[in-house]
């Protein structure tokens, strides 16, 4: 097992685990968003207010997005023991 081996599955590791969290970042970042938005406009100062709905809509988002993130992991992990053999030597 070379250097470039090792890059190449830190790299991808890298890029499965940004593509299975990210759709429930984003969706955690626009709820928060708008819960800011309109505790600003209403100017309700409640810490607490923004946790429930944030907590809400990533549910819903593991919820549909489940599935393909589930999809996507079980890839890698059978890409990385396929290949267990080069690395292991």
């Amino acid at each position: 097992m070379n250097d470039q081996m090792v890059i190449s599955f830190a790299k991808e590791g890298i890029y499965t685990v940004l593509m299975i969290t990210g759709p429930l970042l984003i969706l955690a970042l626009a709820v928060g968003l708008l819960v800011s938005i309109f505790q600003a406009t209403t100017q309700i100062q409640e810490q607490t207010l923004a946790f429930i709905p944030k907590i809400v809509a990533v549910m819903v988002g593991l919820i549909f997005f489940g599935p393909w993130m589930l999809t996507n992991m079980v890839e890698f992990a059978a890409g990385i023991f396929s290949n267990l053999n080069m690395l292991v030597g």
